[in-house]
């Protein structure tokens, strides 16, 4: 079972603080098995906005997490409470995944485990963030940042995303896009998509894209390409990539791959096909391509994915 600390102090915002718990704390109808056991730490009763919490145990506990998760601090001005950069140094070095939620990259980069990574935070506050620590790769345009064992998140929805993200690591996207319905939330924001998007989602039915996106996903099996994407939605290549940015941050092709990586992924977890036989469904051609884009994208090859994740969790 993976131990997770949350590393709670006076002032933090509510809001990550319940992302954080609302999404490890609640199995996701025992499809997972052993899921995640969490823990709420501090050194004493603690307030997150209007609320005052109890914790489970004190901030010796995040040297025995598997992952510590920091959530978001409401003033990044404040002094950091005694003990607590030691703490989080304390579970760095035991070898546990730290994860910041918004603000609380401020307490990974004050403790100095960011120093020569990326990073990001709000983006309201990522150029403060940069200035402070001149040592950390501050990337503003982004919702989240895997380093591996350091992870950090822009704000309130992006939270969301990166907690997402870690399911999906340690349990497949079967797992994680069975928590996203439950949370009434897209399964998957790539983390690096803008921070700054103006419609993340198609807002009327007579959107260019609103048609074009579930038409795709049907297709995802066909060698589609920009320019049978922009003849459907009835777009020039260049109108279509303008709308592509606006709803989606990021260009057709690129979110074509993207889809194309999770119909890969779903298919892995949940059928006995042969990696050619998902090439094909996923659009991707040929099992090379597939093991290329596949490793390049979720950083293992197909066959280790399988492996992992029929492991974790086998339909029934």
């Amino acid at each position: 079972m993976t131990k997770i600390a949350i590393a709670a102090t006076d002032g933090m915002l509510h809001f990550e603080l319940a992302t954080a718990c609302e999404i490890f704390v609640r199995d996701p109808s025992g499809l997972a098995d052993p899921w995640y056991e969490v823990m709420i730490c501090a050194p004493g009763p603690v307030r997150a906005g209007r609320f005052h919490l109890t914790p489970d145990g004190g901030w010796d506990l995040l040297a025995r997490a598997d992952t510590v998760i920091v959530p978001a601090i409401e003033d990044i001005d404040a002094p950091l409470p005694p003990g607590l950069l030691d703490a989080v140094r304390a579970a760095h070095q035991s070898g546990a995944r730290l994860v910041s939620l918004c603000t609380g990259a401020f307490v990974l980069a004050a403790a100095g485990v960011l120093d020569g990574l990326r990073a990001t935070t709000h983006w309201a506050h990522t150029d403060e963030l940069a200035a402070r620590y001149p040592r950390i790769d501050v990337d503003p345009d982004v919702l989240y940042i895997d380093n591996g064992n350091v992870l950090a998140s822009a704000g309130k929805a992006a939270a969301i995303d990166l907690c997402l993200h870690l399911i999906r690591r340690d349990h497949g996207s079967t797992i994680a896009n069975a928590v996203a319905r439950r949370l009434v939330v897209p399964p998957h924001r790539a983390g690096g998509q803008a921070q700054f998007v103006t419609a993340p989602v198609p807002a009327r039915d007579n959107h260019p894209l609103a048609d074009l996106l579930p038409w795709v996903i049907e297709q995802l099996n066909q060698p589609l390409t920009v320019e049978d994407l922009a003849r459907q939605a009835n777009l020039s290549s260049r109108h279509l990539a303008r709308h592509f940015r606006s709803v989606t941050g990021t260009t057709p092709l690129q979110w074509l791959s993207t889809q194309r990586i999770r119909r890969a992924q779903e298919l892995l977890e949940n059928t006995d096909h042969s990696i050619d036989a998902i090439a094909e469904q996923a659009g991707m051609g040929t099992a090379t391509t597939l093991r290329r884009h596949f490793h390049r994208t979720v950083g293992v090859p197909p066959d280790a994915y399988r492996r992992t994740f029929r492991t974790a969790w086998t339909p029934s």
